[in-house]
């Protein structure tokens, strides 16, 4: 808190001497907490004024949009020397979500290499692994000796992201085979890297979508798994880091998503108080317009209430569980999809499962439904009327009911949107808990209706 009320005191007075002393004089950390409490342009000012290396290893673990707005605020010195400091993937990460006149500005500022590099990576579609991948690795070819591999490594190897898994190419470029590199220790230096080679690999293809980087990885412990092409040609590499970022990524953007908004751009510290309002408001106001549908339902059915006034005091206990129910079987059922643990192909599994577990958790609400208004009616807590044993079984059938719909409909509705293409986190469990409010309201009263028939109603 002292350090940072000391930097605001320097930008204010334009201090910029005192500054960058200052700065100079703090840890690595404290700094990176002085720039997440900093707007945009502040941050700017202090880049400045950072040593070049403190600049560089900050710059690298800000967020994107931070990044971003930096590049566009700061002169274009330090610019390009932070630009040509990142990896490629990163680099082409960040680039790709500027505006194309931003991005032609900032293509000045690349060494030569970096703009080639970055140039051919935008060339793969958008959300693809060749976006995600970097061309810096390690190659050896079969026929050299694990001697030959090392000395070639010793002088190629230090722009390479990583040198745990060396790749084997073929004359073509076509990937033959990885090899972690505790195998090259262990071996006799005259030993050929053939004699060490079991050609099973496991490689992504350039025009994957990233998400199924991040399966690959989840179900293999690797660092880096190799890109290739249709011709088995090797490309790139993608790193654990860079598919650790995307899944968080991914897993935010869904939470954000599952809990009725869209997703945020950038961290919820950062963004403007206008735009999360906006992300926010649009999914509440469809929302609040599917809720209304419950108030047409319930005019639907005043006869009814008017009749048997003691049915509306239990209308928030039976569209909430069932409500509840849905929004469970939606998170679940999301996360599953997202794991590549259920797909399309299982629907009727799953439909199954969840019919049978609708059943059994309606009938356990349903039973404490029911042993609620015994306990009230006997104990003289409250006063049910005549017919309230019918009551209590129009309360346990009408949960059974609502919970069995909302389990199937919390459970389909992803599935279903998966295969139109949509993505499932669009059935948040706002927008489940809305459309079985609806329809639990005409299962609870039709069953109230079967059940109350000639007495109530």
């Amino acid at each position: 808190m002292k350090h940072f009320k000391q930097v605001e005191i320097y930008i204010a007075e334009k201090e910029t001497a005192k500054l960058t002393a200052f700065l100079e004089a703090i840890k690595y950390d404290e700094i990176l907490t002085i720039l997440e409490r900093l707007d945009d342009e502040r941050k700017a000012i202090v880049f400045e004024c950072l040593d070049e290396y403190i600049a560089i290893k900050c710059f690298k673990v800000l967020p994107e949009k931070t990044r971003q707005t930096l590049i566009r605020e700061m002169h274009h010195e330090r610019a390009a020397k932070l630009l040509n400091s990142l990896p490629d993937d990163d680099l082409t990460s960040l680039v790709e979500g500027l505006p194309s006149r931003v991005v032609n500005e900032l293509l000045k500022l690349l060494s030569d290499e970096n703009r080639r590099t970055l140039l051919s990576l935008l060339g793969y579609p958008e959300n693809s692994v060749g976006r995600l991948m970097t061309p810096h690795y390690v190659a050896v070819k079969e026929n050299w000796s694990i001697q030959d591999a090392f000395t070639y490594i010793r002088y190629h190897g230090q722009n390479s992201e990583t040198v745990n898994i060396i790749y084997v190419l073929d004359d073509n470029g076509v990937l033959i085979d990885d090899i972690r590199m505790q195998e090259f220790l262990f071996v006799e230096p005259t030993t050929k890297v053939n004699q060490i080679m079991d050609h099973r690999f496991l490689a992504l293809s350039v025009n994957d979508d990233q998400v199924e980087a991040i399966k690959l990885f989840r179900k293999n412990n690797r660092f880096a798994l190799p890109v290739i092409d249709a011709n088995g040609i090797m490309l790139g590499i993608v790193t654990i880091d860079d598919v650790l970022r995307l899944a968080e990524a991914e897993d935010t953007e869904d939470i954000q998503k599952i809990g009725g908004s869209e997703a945020l751009d950038e961290p919820y510290n950062t963004i403007s108080f206008f735009s999360l309002i906006k992300k926010r408001a649009g999914w509440l106001i469809i929302l609040f317009l599917g809720e209304m549908l419950t108030a047409t339902a319930m005019g639907f059915f005043q006869d009814e209430i008017s009749k048997a006034v003691v049915l509306a005091l239990f209308i928030p206990l039976i569209i909430s569980s069932g409500g509840n129910s849905g929004s469970q079987a939606s998170s679940i059922i999301i996360r599953a999809m997202a794991l590549g643990e259920v797909t399309f192909a299982d629907w009727w599994r799953v439909m199954r499962r969840e019919i049978f577990s609708g059943l059994i958790l309606g009938a356990i609400l349903g039973s404490v439904g029911f042993l609620r208004i015994f306990l009230w009616q006997q104990l003289h807590l409250f006063n049910y009327g005549i017919h309230w044993l019918l009551v209590s079984f129009t309360i346990f059938f009408a949960l059974v009911g609502v919970v069995t719909w909302g389990t199937i409909a919390g459970s389909m509705l992803p599935i279903v949107l998966k295969k139109a293409g949509a993505d499932p986190a669009a059935s948040s469990a706002p927008f489940v808990a809305t459309l079985v409010d609806v329809t639990g309201l005409i299962i609870y009263f039709s069953v109230a209706y079967v059940i109350l028939k000639g007495t109530l109603l």
